[in-house]
C-alpha cells in the first residue's frame, strides 16, 4: 500500500484534504466517493518531493517535530512493535497533515522492502544525511531503538542550543535598533526645531551646536539615500556570499578576526565533535563519520580543512594529529581526543569535549550579553548628553547676554 494526498469536496461543498493509504489512486477516489465526497485531486505523497524547492512545503521538518517523531519511533520500536506499525502509529498521532503524509509514504516504502534509512532518503530535506546514516548504522547493528533515542537527544540538544543563541542575540539587536531610532528621531525632528529659534534670533551658536546642526542637516538631506545604500549593500553582500569563492574567503576571515574568531571556532568545533560522537557511538566507521560530521558545519573554510583531515585519517594518521594540523581545534579538545584514542573511549571523550565546549560558548555569550547592556546604556547616555548640551549652550549664552 502507498500513501496518497487528496483534496475533495464533502457533502456540504466544503473542501477537505488529507492522507489515505491505498493500493492505487483509483482506490483512493473510490474511498472518497463511498464517503459521499467528490475527489478533486489525488497524488502520491512522495511526489511532492520532486517539486521545485520554492513550492516544496511538505519536504522539511523543524527540529522540534523531528525530535518528537524520533522519540516516538524509538519508544514504539523499543516496545517490540515492528517498524511499519510504529510508522503507522506515529502518522496517526500527528496532527499535521504534512508530517502524516511523510510518515505514511515512508511506511509504504518500508512495506516494499526498503530499509528505514533508504525510505527516509525519499525526504532528504526533512531527514539530513547525519540522521539517515545513523539510522542505517543502527539497523545494521540491530540497535535501532537505542540509536533513535540517541538521535532524539541530539536533536533536542541542538534545538535547545540554537534557541539559547537566538534568544541571546535578540535583546542586543532590539536594543541597538531602538537606540539608533531614538537618536535619528532626535536629530531629524527635535533638534532642528529647537535650534532654529536661536538661528532666527541671529545669535552666534556654539561649535558643539553647529556640529550637531550639521549632522542633523546631513541626515535630513541624505538620510533616505543613506538608508537605500545600506539596504543595497546588505543585499549585495548577501548575494556575494552565494559565490563559493567569496563565501570561502569570508568564512576564513571569520575564523581569524579578533573578537569573533574564538566564538566561530568554538561553535563549529563543538558541533563537529558532538556530531562525530553520535555517529561513532552508533557504529558508523570513523572516516565516514568524519566525512558526515564535516558536512554539517556552517563554515566552508573549516569544512574544507576537515576534508583534508579526513583524508589523513583514512591514510592511517590519528584523529588527534589530523585535527591538530587544521589549526582550529582548541588544545583541550585535542588532548581529550588523544586520551580517548589511547584508552579506547573515543566516543565518550568526544561527547564530553563537545559538551564542555558548548557550555564554554554559552558562558561567553552570556558574559557578552551582560556587558552589552551597560555599554549600550553608557553610549546612549553620552549621545543624549551631547544633544542636551548642544541645546542648552545657546540658552545659557542668551541668559548671559540678557544678564
Amino acid at each position: 500500500m502507498a500513501a496518497f494526498d487528496f483534496k475533495a469536496l464533502d457533502a456540504r461543498g466544503k473542501q477537505r484534504q488529507g492522507v489515505i493509504e491505498a493500493d492505487s489512486a483509483r482506490a483512493v477516489r473510490q474511498q472518497l466517493r463511498d464517503k459521499g465526497w467528490a475527489p478533486l485531486e489525488v497524488s502520491t505523497a512522495a511526489d511532492k518531493q520532486h517539486q521545485p524547492r520554492l513550492f516544496q512545503r511538505k519536504g522539511s521538518l523543524n527540529a522540534r517535530d523531528l525530535a518528537l517523531l524520533t522519540r516516538q519511533l524509538a519508544t514504539l520500536i523499543q516496545s517490540g512493535i515492528p517498524i511499519e506499525q510504529a510508522l503507522s502509529a506515529v502518522a496517526s498521532q500527528s496532527e499535521k497533515p504534512a508530517l502524516k503524509s511523510m510518515m505514511l509514504s515512508v511506511r509504504a516504502r518500508v512495506l516494499e522492502g526498503y530499509t528505514l534509512a533508504d525510505s527516509l532518503g525519499e525526504f532528504s530535506s526533512a531527514f539530513p544525511k547525519l540522521y539517515r546514516s545513523t539510522v542505517a548504522a543502527g539497523e545494521h547493528a540491530g540497535h535501532l531503538d537505542l540509536v533513535l533515542n540517541r538521535l532524539a537527544d541530539y536533536t533536542e540538544q541542538r534545538q535547545e542550543a540554537r534557541q539559547k543563541i537566538q534568544l541571546a542575540a535578540i535583546y542586543p539587536i532590539i536594543l541597538t535598533v531602538v537606540a539608533l531610532s531614538i537618536v535619528v528621531f532626535l536629530l531629524t525632528y527635535v533638534v532642528p526645531d529647537i535650534i532654529d529659534v536661536f538661528v532666527r534670533s541671529g545669535q552666534k551658536l556654539p561649535a558643539l551646536t553647529e556640529g550637531l546642526l550639521a549632522v542633523s542637516g546631513f541626515l535630513m538631506t541624505f538620510g533616505p539615500y543613506l538608508a537605500v545604500v545600506i539596504v543595497l549593500a546588505a543585499f549585495g553582500f548577501r548575494y556575494a556570499l552565494t559565490k563559493p569563492a567569496m563565501q570561502l574567503r569570508f568564512h576564513h576571515w571569520l575564523l581569524h578576526v579578533p573578537g569573533i574568531s574564538k566564538m566561530s571556532r568554538g561553535l563549529n568545533t563543538a558541533r563537529f565533535a558532538s556530531t562525530l560522537s553520535i555517529l561513532s557511538t552508533s557504529g558508523v566507521p570513523l572516516v565516514d563519520a568524519m566525512r558526515i560530521a564535516g558536512e554539517v558545519l556552517s563554515n566552508e573554510h573549516l569544512k574544507a580543512q576537515l576534508k583534508e583531515a579526513t583524508q589523513r585519517v583514512s591514510e592511517g594518521s590519528s584523529l588527534k594529529r589530523s585535527l591538530e594540523q587544521t589549526g582550529y581545534f582548541p588544545p583541550m579538545m585535542l588532548h581529550m581526543i588523544a586520551s580517548g584514542e589511547a584508552s579506547g573511549e573515543l566516543d565518550q571523550m568526544l561527547e564530553r569535549t563537545a559538551r564542555s565546549q558548548e557550555n564554554d560558548l554559552q558562558s561567553k555569550m552570556a558574559t557578552m550579553v551582560g556587558l552589552f547592556e551597560p555599554m549600550m546604556l553608557l553610549v546612549m547616555g553620552l549621545v543624549v548628553l551631547i544633544i542636551v548640551l548642544a541645546i542648552m549652550l545657546p540658552i545659557l549664552n542668551m541668559s548671559n547676554l540678557v544678564g
